[in-house]
């Protein structure tokens, strides 16, 4: 039933493409530290070939992928089929933080519309592609994407947000320090 690729094929860009929704697993190297698991809104994804891909990252009040990045570089995809056809869609690989101040950023940011919430962009590169049959999983009907966090964030304006992200952004909740602390980019 399942199937693995070391690439992401036509079809299944397309199947990514359709959903409204993605969810990004990382986790830091510690046995002791937290595994973190996030849902984002589809329109922030892109396939840009076969084998890379990046969404755009909006504040939040945790900014756990970046640190894993940052130290490990592991992150993971995933991907549901909430409509008729049933199927689940993994995308494993090596991630990297784009700030806004990167020499990537420009290239990558023409890739979103961007919104005032927007952080940075989680780019990376994938090895491993694998579906499974995805039978247990509900048909949902999507109603709207929500605006709220992008209507917060342009309420609070430019400076607010940078004394945000400095207190909620700069490290994992095990500590970490995520690529807003280093401004770095670590090359995966």
């Amino acid at each position: 039933m399942g199937k693995t690729f070391t690439a992401i094929p036509a079809d299944l860009a397309d199947f990514i493409r359709a959903q409204p929704l993605f969810f990004v697993a990382s986790a830091p190297l510690s046995a002791e530290g937290h595994v973190n698991l996030s849902p984002k809104g589809m329109a922030s994804f892109r396939v840009l070939s076969p084998t890379q891909v990046a969404y755009l990252d909006l504040n939040g009040s945790g900014n756990e992928t970046s640190a894993h990045l940052q130290e490990n570089g592991r992150i993971t995809f995933m991907f549901c089929g909430f409509g008729e056809r049933p199927l689940i869609l993994r995308l494993y690989g090596r991630g990297r933080t784009i700030l806004p101040n990167d020499p990537a950023w420009d290239a990558l940011a023409a890739q979103f519309p961007l919104a005032g919430s927007a952080r940075q962009i989680i780019c990376a590169d994938i090895s491993r592609v694998s579906t499974s049959c995805g039978f247990g999983v509900p048909q949902l009907e999507l109603r709207s994407e929500r605006d709220t966090l992008v209507r917060w964030a342009e309420q609070q304006g430019p400076e607010t947000m940078a004394v945000y992200q400095q207190e909620y952004n700069t490290h994992s909740i095990d500590g970490l320090p995520t690529a807003m602390a280093t401004r770095e980019t670590p090359a995966y």
